[in-house]
């Protein structure tokens, strides 16, 4: 260990916090049935029509530059003499290419926590315990001691000579751990070991010592166990070598457990089917993609250890956090060919799998397939399933599983309460999210970290700061604390409402409370900086986490890219076309201000005070600032190639609103070649419509659209908006109509329009233009049909006092420009400032004048038009065939 060795008492070690809330796996029981099944899984309920082999257009057609990239690092198959043969196991480069824009990487703005917490609330199934009676006795005891270091030696010392040797100190270690008491944990641990001689004895109780607090996220202390151990010579086991590596698994410590487990093998200790498995776990929970858990599988098959449910459990939990929905389907299969019996934890990490990748019909084809391998679902996968409805909007169908769990005689659990809860407080009903944390409570549930952030995160939505403070204090009242998720989210709140003070006072906190940032706090910090424009501090964080080791995720490359389109509204004009190939990776490392001005460690410090002080230089850029954006996010492309970042479809949508903001297509058509490299598919269909090709490619843009419809509802309608906005802002208006009316037929944005009613709440602002001159056209025939209008017509832009989601922050004033341009006869409410209403004699009055259909029928800007085809390329090549 790069530490130097810590003092032998451990009582007084800084209690570090808990990075996440996942649970082991390494309490399921192995499996030893090796026959074969048949797999009704894979079959609708009436087991005719299979679930998975239904087809599905995919517009994942990489550039061969990418898919060269990929068949370099797919993983060596192992040997087939030494070992048994592996059966078809996807490799990496396989598994990356055949998902296509409906894997869970496409599904939008996701967290990259992956969710390998199937395991959630469930009971113990270790073997029958070899404990006395004498430590019960003693364990009961001991928890009245609340705390009190000298009340629980006495304890201990008064039942030393009645304990029976190391089963009765290793009950206690658990039964500690399980009620989140490790500092008596560690009292128990180091009050043991000095009283057993046997170094073995020694060895176990330091394996429990370790395992229970890498499950209590306190890694560190875990760490110092481990050295004493290793320097008083009982601590150079597989066992102690694996409850590490499964510690920093659980913290998503993957590096470091892979770096461990290199030290293992140097040290002479051969892995074993524990270890293996703890470092593919951790491979899952650390944010790494399939890749490294796939080449540990195979280490794994090349030193003759046979994979057993645990195992491929773990991999499929890999593959809900790379979004690899195809390599969970084989995983599965492979499984059943093998004789290895699903079980619970399989169900339910594959649910995961498919609820991630916003395969919701085939999620619930799955759970009702459970019965018949008696499999019953429990409240794992009922939660699972409502987080899976709730990620895809389907809210009311989230609620009706719930009545759906209670009627089957589920009892709610934390994890289920704590989903209801998210859910009421995301739509901003907080009486009924406190409300259920009320029932939670009644029930026995105390509000834990995972309450507390799901409210935190709702009310700093809304913009409820007060709130999110007395929230926060309740917490620390409550002796709850605070872990990665609440810092990261409270951050992210205070930085998106600007009070960039409050931010930096909480980053204080967080780094006092010795925890450790990773690749979802760094992405929901820039995430924060960016919608508030402030990209330089972004570019600058993004140096800094590539320097820590931390590798950016597509999360974290969208939101920047995003950021950059938007700010690049002003204007860009651009002199020298040659340099920006050559310059665009040098844009990024020189973006930064701050450069060699703070230390390493102070950055996001120096970050938050120059932006409470005022001193950020950004948002009075000039021409050259301008050329040195699209630099930048041409340099972000480059990386996003090199580290091999598979693009979603937010990439595509965030690429999309880059050019709707550029100047001209010249500028745009340097962002539209990075969609091109990216996927051929998606930049065919965006460029033959912004070409006027609307004949010839809407076939292939209905294909394209029947994929984004299997994402998630505000990641589809993002990508309509972007679409729509870009064709707008190039003159293909009548494009644009198009791709909205289209929208509105999939019901991509909910009830849009009415008779009397226009609601443009989740529209951008081209999207919304093209949209209320459809509307108006359908309204004209109503009135031509010879019917009456509604009394009254509203036309709704998202900004009214009783707006339950905000508009876009450029839809208002662009509409009400349209309104007058057009000589529409709408005037703004006097009781809400974002409602445009009239009467229906008047809006039909005008209607029936001669020179209405002329405004109201899109016309196609020739200029623009013409700009544009200036720097085309030839569209059939772009096509599918």
């Amino acid at each position: 260990m790069a530490t130097p060795t810590p003092p032998y008492t451990l009582t007084t070690a800084k209690p570090y916090q808990n990075h996440r809330n996942l649970q082991p796996h390494q309490h399921q029981p192995p499996n030893n049935h090796h026959h074969h099944h048949q797999n009704p899984i894979f079959t609708t309920p009436n087991h005719q029509n299979p679930i998975f082999t239904a087809p599905r257009v995919s517009i994942n057609h990489h550039n061969q530059r990418f898919q060269a990239n990929q068949r370099n690092v797919s993983a060596p198959a192992p040997p087939h003499i030494q070992n048994p043969p592996r059966p078809n196991f996807p490799s990496f480069s396989s598994a990356k290419s055949s998902s296509g824009l409906a894997a869970s990487d496409f599904s939008g703005r996701r967290s990259t926590r992956y969710v390998s917490k199937m395991h959630f609330g469930r009971q113990k199934t270790a073997n029958a315990s070899r404990h006395t009676s004498i430590a019960e006795e003693a364990l009961q005891e001991a928890i009245r001691c609340s705390g009190d270091e000298n009340c629980i030696e006495s304890v201990l010392k008064r039942f030393e000579n009645k304990f029976c040797g190391t089963d009765d100190y290793t009950y206690l270690l658990r039964e500690f751990g399980n009620r989140g008491e490790y500092s008596m944990a560690i009292k128990c641990f180091e009050f043991a070991v000095k009283r057993e001689k046997r170094r073995n004895d020694q060895g176990k109780l330091a394996s429990s010592m370790i395992s229970i607090l890498g499950r209590l996220g306190k890694v560190d202390l875990a760490e110092k166990v481990f050295e004493i151990a290793l320097n008083e010579g009982y601590g150079n086991t597989v066992y102690a070598y694996s409850a590490l590596i499964s510690a920093y698994g659980k913290s998503g410590y993957c590096d470091e457990a892979i770096r461990l487990f290199e030290t293992m093998k140097k040290s002479g200790l051969k892995p074993n089917l524990v270890t293996y498995n703890a470092l593919i776990n951790a491979c899952g929970k650390g944010g790494s993609d399939f890749k490294r858990a796939s080449e540990i599988f195979d280490d794994m098959w090349n030193n003759g250890v046979q994979p057993d449910r645990i195992t491929y459990n773990s991999l499929l939990a890999a593959c809900s956090g790379g979004g690899l929905w195809d390599t969970a389907k084989k995983l599965f299969s492979e499984m059943i060919d093998r004789g290895i019996d699903q079980d619970i934890y399989t169900y339910n990490t594959l649910l995961d799998v498919a609820c991630n990748g916003g395969h919701l019909d085939m999620a619930f084809g799955i759970m009702s397939e459970m019965p018949a391998k008696n499999i019953l679902p429990n409240e794992v996968t009922y939660s699972t399933m409502i987080r899976g409805c709730a990620k895809a909007g389907r809210l009311d169908r989230a609620l009706s599983l719930f009545n759906e769990m209670k009627y089957a005689g589920i009892k709610l659990d934390r994890v289920s309460y704590n989903t209801l809860l998210a859910i009421y407080a995301s739509l901003g009903r907080f009486e009924e999210a406190l409300s259920v944390g009320n029932e939670m409570e009644s029930m026995g549930i105390k509000k834990d970290v995972v309450t507390y952030n799901a409210l935190l995160d709702g009310f700093g939505k809304q913009g409820m700061f007060d709130k999110v403070k007395e929230l926060f204090q309740m917490m620390r009242a409550d002796k709850l604390s605070p872990n990665l998720l609440t810092y990261s989210t409270l951050i992210s709140v205070y930085s998106k409402g600007g009070l960039y003070q409050e931010a930096m006072e909480v980053y204080k906190d967080f780094k006092e409370d010795g925890l450790k940032a990773d690749v979802v706090f760094y992405s929901k910090l820039i995430d924060a900086l960016c919608k508030k424009g402030l990209v330089e501090s972004s570019a600058l964080l993004l140096d800094e986490m590539t320097k820590k080791g931390i590798q950016p995720n597509v999360v974290t490359y969208n939101s920047i890219i995003n950021a950059f389109g938007q700010s690049a509204s002003a204007g860009i004009s651009l002199d020298g076309d040659s340099q920006l190939e050559s310059s665009a990776l040098m844009a990024l490392s020189n973006r930064s201000e701050f450069k060699g001005e703070v230390g390493e460690e102070d950055t996001i410090v120096r970050v938050f005070e120059q932006l409470a002080g005022g001193e950020s230089r950004q948002g009075t850029k000039d021409n050259k600032g301008s050329k040195e954006e699209i630099l930048c996010v041409l340099g972000v492309f480059q990386k996003m190639h090199e580290l091999e970042i598979k693009p979603n479809v937010v990439t595509f949508s965030a690429i999309l609103n880059a050019c709707s903001r550029c100047s001209s297509f010249k500028e745009a058509s340097l962002l539209l070649e990075e969609l091109r490299l990216f996927d051929n598919h998606v930049y065919g269909v965006a460029h033959g419509l912004l070409m006027g090709h609307r004949e010839n490619v809407w076939v292939q843009a209905l294909s394209l659209f029947d994929d984004v419809m299997q994402m998630d509802s505000s990641t589809a309608s993002a990508f309509y908006n972007a679409l729509t906005d870009m064709l707008w802002h190039f003159g293909q208006k009548r494009g644009a109509q198009l791709v909205v009316l289209e929208g509105k037929r999939r019901q991509v944005w909910e009830n849009t329009w009415s008779t009397s009613c226009l609601d443009l709440h989740l529209m951008s602002s081209g999207a919304a233009r093209a949209m209320v001159h459809a509307w108006l056209l359908n309204i004209r025939s109503i009135v031509f049909e010879g019917h009456e209008l509604p009394k009254l017509l509203s036309i709704l832009t998202g900004w009214g006092k009783h707006s339950k989601v905000q508009g876009d922050a450029t839809l208002k004033p662009a509409v009400e420009a349209l309104l007058v341009g057009i000589g529409a006869p709408f005037q703004l409410a006097k009781c809400n400032i974002g409602r445009y209403i009239s009467t229906g004699p008047v809006v039909a009055a005008w209607l029936r004048e001669s020179g209405t259909l002329q405004v109201l029928v899109l016309q196609d800007d020739r200029n623009q038009l013409e700009s544009t085809r200036s720097y085309t390329v030839p569209i059939l090549s772009a096509l599918p065939s």
